[in-house]
């Protein structure tokens, strides 16, 4: 009756990054696209525009993937134990010998 398709834990993660790269693709394809006819004169460069678009998708995917990549979280026992918290201001009243 109800068969449920099961996405991978991967659609929401590949999404934001193709969404963001395509976004900024598309504002540099408009900008070169204009900025490469020259004035009303000239025609439209939408070889230019192309161009411009496929490499800034390209590049924006590629940091939005790396920077995807390197995220991980922290282990639990790192939030644990009594470790040391130094402030450079409790060092240097310490190193200061009470003068001021």
């Amino acid at each position: 009756m109800g068969t449920q398709e099961q996405k991978s834990p991967n659609s929401a993660t590949l999404k934001v990054p193709l969404g963001f790269s395509f976004v900024l693709a598309l504002g540099a394809g408009i900008v070169t696209l204009f900025a490469s006819s020259g004035g009303t004169k000239h025609g439209l460069r939408w070889d230019l525009g192309g161009i411009a678009f496929g490499i800034a998708f390209v590049a924006t995917l590629l940091v939005a993937s790396l920077l995807t990549m390197t995220y991980k979280e922290n282990p639990d026992y790192l939030s644990e134990g009594s470790g040391v918290n130094r402030k450079s201001s409790d060092r240097l009243k310490k190193d200061d010998g009470g003068t001021k």
